[in-house]
């Protein structure tokens, strides 16, 4: 097993490193970001490792038991699975599913069992094949942390290959998103997004619903106007700006206010 410590604390490293001392443990040094925080470990998975697949998940994950196994068996039966997600537990009878003016999404579907085809995966616990990654590569790194499991998962079904969710093998997680940074964050990566795969008269439609939403928002919250504004009107500005990566500082600090 190997960890990506994305700019932990030395309390925190000292802390994993009692708990699991078997355990590779590579440090960035900063917060990457989940995809290019992954990617460090997947490119040296690709380069020096061995096996046709690899699991990642954030710190959080908490599969329940038979989890993993339930996603290997339905590897081993698919041999053009390229990307497999675990089901998310409790309550949550959605499935990803896929618009080009909303981005990605999920959408209420009925429990089934085993396999089931998603137009992409959540990435609270997602099994990637070698073959698919070397031929289509792997996260894009200007989305930071959102929505780049929706782009690889076009690149993957563009290259022919199948992405599914398995109902039974359940993962949660203990922790919900900071949801300043989260709404920066999926307005902007969700106009990069419309922009590589659809074009930009879809981009046009989701500027559209982004400013209907901001307004809504804020007359629902006027003490918070100014908020919305600065969140998903700077996300729309940053996006046409080409300034995509980690967030900004006025973000952060909007962030560390809430």
């Amino acid at each position: 097993m190997r960890v990506i410590d994305n700019g932990s604390s030395p309390d925190s490293l000292r802390r994993l490193r009692d708990l699991a001392p078997g355990v590779h443990i590579t440090e960035t040094g900063a917060n990457l970001g989940f995809g290019p925080g992954a990617n460090v470990a997947l490119r040296r998975w690709l380069a020096a490792e061995t096996g046709d697949w690899v699991g990642i998940a954030p710190h959080d994950a908490l599969p329940q038991e038979g989890c993993v196994a339930r996603l290997m068996a339905e590897a081993a039966a698919r041999p053009r699975a390229g990307l497999i997600c675990a089901e998310f537990g409790g309550d949550f009878d959605m499935v990803p599913a896929l618009d080009k003016v909303i981005g990605g999404f999920y959408r209420a579907a009925p429990r089934g069992e085993g396999w089931q085809a998603v137009e992409y995966p959540h990435g609270t616990l997602l099994l990637l094949r070698r073959q698919t990654l070397q031929e289509v590569g792997c996260f894009d790194e200007r989305y930071f942390a959102y929505c780049e499991e929706v782009d690889l998962a076009l690149r993957v079904r563009r290259a022919g290959w199948q992405i599914g969710m398995v109902w039974g093998a359940v993962v949660t997680n203990s922790h919900l998103p900071s949801r300043p940074v989260a709404d920066y964050l999926q307005v902007r990566n969700t106009l990069l997004l419309i922009h590589d795969f659809y074009g930009n008269y879809f981009v046009g439609w989701r500027c559209a619903l982004a400013a209907w939403q901001i307004l809504t928002k804020s007359l629902r919250e006027p003490r918070r106007a100014g908020v919305h504004f600065d969140l998903e009107g700077r996300a729309v500005l940053d996006y046409f700006r080409r300034r995509f990566g980690p967030p900004p500082a006025r973000v952060l600090a909007i962030d560390r206010r809430s």
